[in-house]
């Protein structure tokens, strides 16, 4: 499962262009917003291509950057955000 960068930029709380200009600043992506290290951070990063048709343009290939769920914690780190945990939930099979 991957997440879009707008999707992950929600979950560390920050804003998709920001999370971009940060990841490219820490030179995690490039200057095309795609990894800038595939293979190094293929556990954390990777890229999905797509295709549609333009009528006037024909066929066209698209490449977008997701970010995988280890890799929210990971990017976390990588750009210095402060992630608070989350509240901790009652166990419901404690019935004493």
């Amino acid at each position: 499962m991957s997440l879009s960068l707008k999707f992950a930029a929600e979950r560390l709380g920050l804003g998709h262009r920001k999370l971009m200009a940060q990841m490219r600043a820490k030179g995690l992506l490039g200057s095309d917003n795609l990894p800038a290290h595939p293979d190094r951070d293929k556990a954390f990063l990777v890229t999905r291509d797509g295709q549609w048709f333009h009528p006037e343009h024909g066929m066209q290939y698209p490449r977008t950057t997701r970010v995988t769920s280890a890799g929210i914690p990971w990017l976390a780190q990588q750009l210095g955000i402060d992630r608070p945990l989350p509240e901790p939930q009652p166990d419901p099979r404690d019935v004493a």
